[in-house]
């Protein structure tokens, strides 16, 4: 309790300190040559610390790594197409340690297959082809990558296609879609023959960005769950994850790494009765399990959060750590998924399960359930899926996707018209206006990146898109871009992308592209949000999480140290 009323104080008094420099690591790497190496990542971590910190090395091999860990540290260098380097170091408070240290390249063709990112051996599955295919390439991403990686360690094992297609009638149902049998037995014949065990021939060139030397990445390691979605309170940094799998909201504190988690069940889990305006609250039944998905923080200085089984948004308030009764959402709704909160305070969500999308005023407790209209279903599931979600900062104008059916819409937030367009791209996912009113939107089906400009002459809202395709680093395999997030500052646009353990910056007025290898393998985040001081952060949860490097989910969340730099000047 004592760490939990060190948070609430936080909290209360405003921003919260981030962590002080206890030491630093410095050397410079080569190769087997004596070359310098740029872009290897030097990762350091000790079983003391819930922090992990990680830079790359620059052009000329060198790296700095001011770091808050002290005492024995456990040091990994990883880079492509080398084995990973293991030592420890001991840095005192106030320290300093400075090594040169060499990568050896591997040799075999396993060892190498083994080294590459789950992107790699999905994309060399026997995809069908042609544009009407059920299984091309683009297709089976969405149906099959749409939660987890496939290619990764654990789910690339040989096994044989019964195995498969028990596990893709066990997704079916998750989706709440129909597959005929013929069609899973020939799904369950393309995993069952691409992943056979044999090693990749494919070598992908990852080029390495001279700004990533700029980069620091901090982890915060986290007991329990696995959560969904992290965002960052603007003002005291402190970090509040929905984790779905363990139904409860975690808490973790920038400056220690430490977490509470909270869990709103028994007699916590309160909810008003609809249709009384807040005036009665009742207790769920102890079989009710909330699952949060998603929270936005409201013009209340409430977090609102969608929980998805319970079909409720819940409410928690970040200055006490303590749940308000949650709100119905109402009968014939299932998965409450993305949540957004307008100027007004208007709580905003999409409904995947159902072809809805909800709005709440906490105010009144009024809540509305929308319509979104018919559309084809272009996958395995059984509806559309309506996913991300964001409001237009220079109209108030509320806008969403709806992954399976390639379609982005637009609500008038005072008539509650709906307007729908054709996607510009497959599989528009999460979504972020920037401040001009531009929408960006990832395209997970063939890893795109989308910025749309809409136009209002009278009621006619008209749409313009311009389409970019995120970089591959072999031909043919694509991307898989999950969110995004608006840089508040550089108006720089993050992209988490969940095949190939990478973060991805896109610079608009430049058009290029910065790539930022994550520490582990295995990396599957989901919404990305910005700390107070300028830090892209992400949960990492792949599901199951034992396919993730080290088992153990995480936050992070990677800082430009120029930008910081700029800042406190």
């Amino acid at each position: 309790m004592k760490y939990l009323r060190n948070i609430v104080a936080g909290a209360a008094v405003g921003l919260l300190a981030f962590p002080a420099v206890a030491g630093t690591f410095s050397g410079v790497i080569s190769n087997q040559d004596g070359e310098p190496m740029h872009g290897v990542m030097v990762r350091v971590s000790n079983d003391s610390s819930y922090i992990s910190e990680s830079v790359y090395s620059n052009p000329q091999g060198v790296f700095t790594l001011e770091t808050v860990l002290v005492g024995k540290l456990d040091v990994r260098l990883r880079t492509p197409y080398f084995r990973d380097q293991i030592l420890s170091v001991e840095l005192s408070s106030n320290g300093s340690v400075e090594k040169n240290l060499q990568m050896t390249a591997m040799e075999t063709d396993q060892e190498i297959s083994d080294s590459l990112p789950a992107g790699y051996h999905y994309g060399n599955l026997p995809f069908e082809t042609g544009e009407g295919a059920v299984f091309n390439r683009y297709q089976f991403q969405r149906d099959c990558l749409s939660c987890h990686q496939l290619g990764n360690e654990y789910t690339r094992s040989p096994k044989p296609a019964a195995y498969w297609l028990a596990t893709i009638i066990r997704m079916h149902r998750y989706m709440g879609g129909y597959f005929d049998g013929e069609l899973r037995e020939r799904r369950a014949e393309i995993l069952s023959a691409g992943f056979d065990g044999a090693p990749l021939s494919v070598r992908p060139e990852f080029p390495v960005d001279a700004r990533i030397s700029d980069a620091k990445i901090t982890e915060y390691r986290l007991d329990r769950g696995n959560p969904h979605d992290t965002i960052i309170h603007p003002d005291t940094g402190v970090m509040f994850s929905a984790d779905q799998g363990g139904s409860f909201v975690t808490v973790t504190d920038p400056m220690t790494g430490e977490s509470t988690y909270l869990e709103q069940k028994g007699e916590l889990n309160k909810f008003y009765v609809p249709g009384t305006n807040k005036k009665e609250v009742e207790v769920f039944s102890e079989t009710v399990r909330n699952t949060p998905h998603s929270l936005a923080l409201g013009k209340d200085g409430k977090y609102y959060i969608t929980n998805s089984a319970a079909n409720t948004i819940g409410v928690l308030d970040p200055q006490t750590l303590k749940f308000d009764p949650s709100y119905v959402i109402g009968a014939g709704v299932n998965y409450p998924h993305t949540i957004r909160v307008d100027d007004e305070g208007i709580v905003w969500f999409t409904i995947s399960g159902a072809e809805h999308l909800g709005r709440l005023d906490p105010k009144t407790g009024d809540m509305k359930v929308l319509a979104l209209g018919d559309a084809k279903s272009g996958g395995v599931s059984r509806g559309t899926w309506p996913y991300g979600i964001d409001i237009n900062p220079t109209d108030g104008s509320v806008w969403y996707s709806r992954l399976f059916a390639d379609e982005i819409g637009r609500i008038d937030p005072d008539t509650l018209e709906i307007t729908r367009f054709k996607s510009p791209m497959r599989g528009p996912r999460r979504m972020a206006f920037d401040d001009s009113g531009v929408l960006w939107v990832t395209g997970y089906s063939e890893g795109t990146l989308a910025a749309v400009t809409p136009t209002r002459e009278g009621n006619k809202v008209t749409i313009e898109s311009k389409v970019w395709d995120m970089p591959e680093f072999a031909k043919g395999y694509r991307p898989a871009p999950y969110a995004l997030g608006v840089h508040p500052d550089t108006q720089e646009i993050w992209v988490n992308e969940n095949m190939t353990d990478r973060m991805y910056r896109f610079i608009p007025f430049e058009e290029r592209w910065v790539v930022y290898p994550t520490p582990l393998r295995g990396s599957y985040s989901r919404d990305i949000d910005f700390a107070p001081d300028g830090k892209a952060c992400a949960s990492n949860n792949p599901y199951p999480l034992r396919s993730l490097e080290y088992g153990t989910s995480e936050i992070f969340c990677i800082e430009l140290m120029s930008d910081k730099k700029l800042a406190a000047n």
